[in-house]
């Protein structure tokens, strides 16, 4: 495990470093958008230390992550995996080489995320999916943290993202968060259509871990509202969208 570097959590975030039911629930959720193309041609588009690519791998084709900093991609590589070290904004593969791409949670740290998301255009075959995981806006906590007084803060830190956005955006320079229509401009002129939109709630692992029944509770109080109007107070945006086959 990579011991917390303030810096590099500021600016690329936390990746996954165990898998826990938070984890294992998205990617049910990721295989099920997929479908048959999670047997095919993957990447994992930001993949940290290489938790999902390497359970993406056992049933796919062929399957391949990027991941921006270097160290990171070293110890994903260290685990068997094929991984690249590269910026989001320029992947080094040809025109419509993945039938699936996932990007989680990894569009709010790149200097250019429309730049990105065409790269993800551009790499999907004809029919192929990407799906995509972004901080929302309206949920309650900035969870990278904010910098106060030239100092970066690392936490859950309460209503950030409710400030108006030069506000917010001077707390938390380093990080976007997203509304609906914040994701239609990202997409909005690329061969991409719109198959499923969701916003999703945690998991509350390090909650349950602390206080079991507490947490248990609360993740499944949470849960529930995705299927109601709360849900526009959850964590993620997750969309799925797909490259037209003509």
């Amino acid at each position: 495990m990579i011991p917390r570097d303030l810096d590099r959590a500021a600016l690329r975030g936390e990746p996954s470093y165990v898998w826990r039911a938070g984890q294992a629930r998205r990617l049910a959720w990721i295989l099920e958008a997929a479908g048959d193309r999670a047997r095919g041609r993957v990447l994992d588009d930001g993949c940290g230390l290489g938790l999902y690519l390497e359970r993406l791998a056992t049933g796919a084709r062929a399957a391949v992550g990027v991941e921006f900093d270097a160290e990171r991609a070293r110890l994903a590589g260290g685990r068997g995996l094929r991984v690249a070290q590269a910026a989001g904004e320029r992947l080094p593969f040809p025109d419509g080489t993945f039938d699936l791409i996932l990007s989680h949670e990894v569009l709010e740290h790149v200097a250019d995320d429309r730049q990105a998301m065409g790269e993800i255009a551009r790499l999907l075959a004809p029919g192929g999916r990407a799906v995509i995981f972004v901080p929302n806006r309206g949920y309650p906590f900035e969870t990278h943290g904010i910098y106060w007084h030239g100092r970066y803060r690392f936490g859950n830190i309460p209503l950030v993202n409710y400030l108006p956005p030069r506000w917010r955006d001077r707390l938390a320079p380093h990080v976007r968060a997203y509304t609906r229509r914040d994701l239609e401009r990202l997409v909005g002129g690329l061969p991409l259509r719109l198959v499923r939109a969701a916003i999703l709630f945690g998991a509350y692992d390090n909650i349950i871990a602390r206080w079991p029944r507490f947490g248990a509770a609360l993740r499944t109080v949470l849960q529930a509202l995705e299927g109601t109007p709360l849900r526009a107070l959850g964590l993620s945006h997750a969309w799925v969208v797909e490259k037209p086959t003509t």
